[in-house]
């Protein structure tokens, strides 16, 4: 049921959060087993059973808090929550201290009466596109045990798919919401940057939401936005109606990009299902424009950046810690040791080089449209799309400009590979229009064919 569906019962006293949370027990405790997408669960804890009953006195008595009232929602593993340790994803965090503050969105949920029914997974320390970790069983695709998820938002991918809750946080620094969305066929929304304050605050890492319609990701998306102390980008509250999500898209300029130039080149299967979807707009009326491969060599100079500040947080690890590590990210922090000084200031002062260049890349422009990743899932066992650590990144490049230059962007499915994989189209637009964005991504839900709609959805478990 969707966000509206589940408020509408409750207050005609047709279903209560109780019944809800008590669906998901015996849905977790079935699916669980296989997914492995909730890296702790919190449904049989007596302070989830307290807040659905608090939910349902409110709804009793007409006094709901607003539209997330006695929603089931998952936050992520890397979300933290006051009394809890945040692994992200490795064992050798296990025995790090309790967090003493919540981050800010655990703070702004606890104020909507939603009902939180756990930390989803993530791999290891969030530096992974898929669900391997060594604090948790592997997480796999909600449509195939043998598909990987993707990442970081691994367990949030495979949770919104599978019905888990229709509103899934998860975090994003260069595609990691928008991957696992696009690998297992739901929708991932990744903001403009500074909307939903993020801690700890870090260039280009977004909060964003997971799940299978884009009016509930709406719905938590306008109770999510703060400007926060913890977070020096946090933005001010817009005041936008950000259900109203129908729009036409005649007279729109639209931009397709189906070659970022760099990284991996996309599967001809995934270009021709974004190029579909692209005549969809173009048949309503919008003007299309083939945009020119602009990333470079950005990706890879990032890159150098990340694994040179991993690498120092990976040395001053004890040594018994650093042999927890997943071999692959061990491996991929270890290189940073052999970059310069000089290569690892040139990527930081890279990521404002691909921020300049994206927004001047895609400036005339109302949309763009593009695959999210050059190629469909892969093993579940495979650290990321190219499973080698020399190459890591080679399938964000189509993502991570985003992140850079804050632009909101959106990951629907657009359809499926020959062997029944799903194709995420992703839809970005300028900075701060976010709503054009979850407009253009309802109208397409509106309008794709029946091969990009997902008929039943996923029940391996069964």
């Amino acid at each position: 049921m969707s966000v509206t569906e589940l408020t509408t019962a409750y207050a005609r006293h047709d279903l209560s959060p109780l019944e809800v949370l008590e669906h998901k027990q015996r849905l977790f405790d079935q699916a669980e087993p296989v997914l492995h997408a909730i890296a702790m669960r919190y449904d049989k804890r007596e302070s989830t059973f307290a807040s659905a009953k608090e939910s349902e006195r409110r709804y009793a008595n007409g006094e709901q808090i607003g539209p997330l009232d006695g929603v089931p929602v998952l936050t992520k593993e890397n979300m933290n929550v006051v009394g809890e340790i945040t692994t992200w994803g490795t064992k050798a965090f296990r025995d790090n201290p309790p967090e003493t503050l919540n981050s800010p969105i655990i703070d702004l949920l606890d104020k909507t009466g939603c009902i939180t029914l756990g930390k989803s997974a993530m791999p290891e320390w969030g530096m992974l596109s898929s669900g391997l970790s060594t604090d948790h069983a592997t997480t796999c695709n909600a449509w195939n045990r043998d598909w990987n998820p993707g990442g970081s938002s691994s367990g949030a991918g495979a949770a919104s798919a599978a019905g888990y809750a229709p509103v899934n946080y998860g975090s994003d620094i260069g595609g990691s919401v928008r991957l696992p969305a696009s690998w297992n066929g739901s929708i991932g929304f990744k903001p403009t940057f500074g909307r939903i304050p993020v801690d700890p605050p870090y260039f280009g890492r977004t909060i964003g939401i997971l799940g299978r319609k884009i009016p509930d990701l709406a719905i938590a998306f306008s109770q999510s936005l703060a400007a926060d102390w913890r977070d020096p980008y946090s933005l001010p509250v817009e005041k936008t109606d950000w259900n109203d999500l129908e729009r036409e898209c005649k007279g729109m300029k639209i931009a397709l990009l189906l070659d970022a130039g760099a990284g991996q080149p996309v599967a001809p299967q995934v270009a021709e299902a974004v190029a579909q979807a692209a005549q969809i707009f173009e048949q309503a009326g919008a003007h299309i424009s083939k945009l020119a491969p602009y990333v470079g060599d950005s990706v890879s100079k990032i890159d150098m950046f990340w694994r040179a500040g991993h690498f120092l947080a990976y040395k001053a690890l004890p040594e018994y810690r650093r042999k927890m590590i997943l071999p692959f990210i061990a491996k991929w922090c270890e290189s940073g040791a052999g970059i310069s000084s000089d290569a690892a200031v040139a990527g930081s002062d890279e990521q404002l080089t691909l921020a300049k260049k994206t927004l001047a890349a895609t400036k005339d422009y109302d949309l763009i449209l593009s695959p999210v990743s050059p190629d469909a899932t892969y093993p579940v066992d495979w650290a990321m799309p190219v499973n080698d650590v020399d190459h890591a990144m080679n399938h964000i490049a189509f993502c991570l400009p985003y992140n850079m230059s804050g632009q909101p962007s959106i990951s629907v499915n657009c359809g499926f590979t020959s062997d029944g994989r799903p194709i995420g189209l992703q839809i970005a637009g300028q900075r701060y229009e976010d709503l054009t964005v979850l407009q253009a991504g309802t109208f397409y839900e509106h309008h794709k064919p029946s091969s990009a709609r997902v008929s039943q959805w996923p029940t391996i478990w069964k």
